[in-house]
């Protein structure tokens, strides 16, 4: 599923993309915010993980390098700058928003149980998040 393939890429690019608000983010709340990004980041190496060896299990090679990766992610890099905690709240936020819609359109598509129920949980995951991170922005 190429789709799968393109979420797994998004997590790998993703969890770069935390690791550099997370070590760049400035502001009065900075280590709240920078505890919070580890968190999430962390959350997604572990579905990147999840993900990966689904694959392996159905008789799938996951794509397992930086090239391929950065050849199917549709997520935008970011600049090693300070980011001040607002702005990187808002770029994570956008990042949970766009992996829930791709996750959503894989359970869509799940020809199979394992992987609907693995989207659906990661789909939890994401809402609260978005939850989180929406009420951090108020």
């Amino acid at each position: 599923m190429k789709k799968l393939d393109k979420y797994l890429a998004n997590l790998s690019v993703g969890n770069v993309k935390l690791h550099n608000l997370h070590w760049n983010v400035t502001g009065v709340t900075f280590k709240e915010v920078h505890v919070y990004l580890e968190d999430l980041y962390d959350d997604f190496f572990e579905k990147f993980d999840e993900v990966a060896e689904y694959q392996k299990q159905v008789g799938v090679y996951p794509k397992a390098s930086t090239k391929e990766y950065l050849e199917l992610t549709d997520i935008e890099e970011l600049d090693s700058k300070d980011i001040d905690r607002k702005d990187a709240v808002k770029e994570a936020l956008k990042l949970i928003k766009h992996m829930k819609e791709l996750a959503l359109e894989i359970r869509e598509e799940a020809d199979d149980f394992v992987l609907s129920n693995m989207m659906e949980d990661h789909v939890t995951d994401y809402n609260k998040e978005i939850w989180f991170m929406e009420s951090m922005l108020k």
